[in-house]
């Protein structure tokens, strides 16, 4: 497959959603709209056996949801993973992190997007005051137990795909790799 054209067809200061021409490899044409956006770190909280999770209303999905923290640079900011992961914590629980392990890199829709994200593990919290955007004023915080989140899963109350991935990952990540574990 190899692109013949590419033509941007939306932009603002988050995004940037662009059409590409392609040729496949019978020869045959086809189109690609692919949403451009920066990469994220997801951070899970993680205490007493359990986790802080964060709540606000999502305009695409017209609804509040469960989540964990995550979220991207300001535009025009930058650093590393880390330190995005760090800055992303403090701003949304207001959490600081005596210690912070990196999990994995996923993408976040490679079909649709070229976003990717860093997950990582955070322990040994220090409570301090949150930093959120005027986007997130309505956001909230809770503790859940490792088993209540199970239960939102179960039933629904929790549905964030990058916050399940990661939450996969934790679970890989315990049992040394192996699923069967």
């Amino acid at each position: 497959m190899r692109t013949t054209s590419s033509r941007e067809v939306y932009r603002n200061p988050w995004i940037r959603v662009r059409e590409d021409a392609i040729e496949l490899a019978d020869g045959s044409s086809s189109v690609y709209g692919v949403v451009e956006k920066p990469d994220f770190a997801l951070v899970l909280p993680a205490e007493r056996d359990g986790f802080w999770l964060v709540e606000q209303f999502r305009y695409p999905i017209g609804r509040r949801a469960w989540e964990f923290p995550q979220g991207g640079w300001p535009h025009g900011a930058g650093g590393t993973a880390e330190e995005l992961a760090r800055a992303e914590l403090a701003e949304e629980t207001g959490f600081r992190a005596g210690a912070l392990r990196h999990l994995g890199h996923l993408d976040l829709s490679s079909g649709l997007s070229t976003q990717e994200f860093d997950v990582w593990l955070a322990t040994d919290l220090t409570p301090g005051p949150t930093a959120r955007e005027a986007s997130e004023a309505d956001m909230q915080q809770a503790f859940v137990t490792e088993a209540e989140l199970r239960e939102m899963v179960r039933t629904g109350r929790f549905t964030d795909a990058p916050s399940l991935a990661a939450y996969s990952l934790l679970l890989l990540d315990r049992t040394g790799g192996d699923p069967s574990a």
